[in-house]
């Protein structure tokens, strides 16, 4: 993996450092993601200082404005939005303890512990289309019913009427990872020269 380097005179929206990661991958996209505490800006290694420092700058003006568009998703609304879902296709059935957020969930996107009902969902997803967090909240009120992923369980899920999608975009994250040209689920992607979107990921599985 291509050296972090420190830029210096600028820092994230929460006095993060802002790491550069230049790769020869990368031709015309930039992003920016979260990882281990500080903000990194993946740039394609023949960009020029002058761009590189434009670039860090709208990645991290861009990436403070995402934090103010999720940062009202709290707890009360995550648990909200899964009450709203088991009406909407268990017929209210699926009652968990508890739906939290959880910053802890490093290599799954949601995790159930149906011997107690508690449900946790990684906060990578605040940043994730609306679809993709219901599908996972889907996913994990199911094992309330199923632990395991059995052909049962998988037509409790099939209920979502976007749940191929979803996990087509979620496989597209991983797949991104695992190519090397992304750094996370969170990641905030950026056109190019071509007008082309870039958008990576950290490989996750859902349990």
């Amino acid at each position: 993996m291509p050296d972090l380097v420190p830029h210096d005179g600028i820092t994230g929206p929460n006095g993060e450092r802002v790491l550069v990661r230049r790769s020869a991958r990368r031709r015309r996209t930039v992003a920016i993601t979260r990882r281990d505490g500080d903000l990194v800006v993946a740039i394609p290694a023949s960009m020029s200082r002058r761009q590189e420092a434009q670039w860090v700058r709208t990645m991290v003006e861009r990436m403070a404005r995402q934090d103010r568009r999720v940062s009202g998703r709290s707890d009360a609304e995550l648990a909200e939005r899964a009450r709203l879902l088991s009406e909407r296709h268990f017929e209210g059935r699926a009652r968990p303890s508890s739906v939290t957020w959880s910053s802890r969930q490093r290599s799954r996107w949601g995790s159930c512990t149906p011997l107690d009902g508690t449900i946790r969902i990684s906060d990578r997803l605040k940043d994730m289309p609306e679809d993709v967090l219901d599908y996972v909240l889907v996913h994990e009120l199911a094992h309330l019913f199923e632990d395991g992923h059995t052909p049962a369980f998988w037509a409790l899920v099939g209920r979502f009427p976007h749940a191929e999608r979803a996990r087509g975009f979620l496989d597209g994250v991983s797949w991104a990872e695992q190519r090397g040209g992304g750094d996370g689920p969170g990641d905030v992607g950026a056109m190019g020269a071509a007008g082309d979107d870039a958008t990576g990921g950290e490989r996750r599985r859902l349990t």
